[in-house]
């Protein structure tokens, strides 16, 4: 998630399904592995592209807010080798507010093994703040983190 797009598409201004369409066409086009970045304003956006991804394979690898309130979609083509990580451990957190997220999966990785990757599932709007500064203090290494519906985030976070 930390290098550039392959491609970057603005539709703002554009009410859906043009973002999930203009995202089609650019996808179709590009090589596996290789992403997108998709800015767009509308708010169906996040919906239409995670249930997209679920049938296409390809991924939504993030989403961020930008400053002038538009969102920008990472999405990589499918066919990647290094896809989706494949967890030892899921936890779906849903309905609990920060900390429990993270305090559970601290207490988790207690039980795990070095290199073992655990899912958490969380719709707190604090996680992703809380669990990115926490891989950042060196104590968990994240994988890979995306959205897969409004307001729901999917971490993958190994054991170091």
């Amino acid at each position: 998630m930390t290098e550039a797009a392959t491609v970057t598409l603005d539709v703002s201004g554009l009410p859906c399904p043009a973002p999930l369409l203009g995202a089609k066409k650019i996808i179709d086009d590009l090589q596996p592995g290789q992403t997108l970045l998709l800015i767009s304003d509308c708010p169906g956006t996040a919906d239409d592209l995670f249930s997209w991804s679920k049938v296409t394979g390809n991924l939504v690898l993030g989403s961020a807010k930008q400053k002038d309130g538009k969102t920008g979609y990472t999405i990589q083509r499918a066919g990647d080798a290094a896809s989706t990580p494949v967890p030892h451990v899921t936890v779906d957190m849903r309905g609990v507010s920060c900390p429990g997220p993270i305090l559970q999966a601290k207490k988790l990785f207690d039980g795990m093994k070095a290199g073992e990757v655990l899912q958490l599932v969380s719709d707190c709007p604090a996680a992703v703040d809380d669990l990115t500064s926490w891989a950042k203090a060196g104590s968990v290494e994240m994988l890979f983190s995306h959205e897969t519906g409004r307001g729901v985030h999917e971490f993958y976070l190994r054991r170091i």
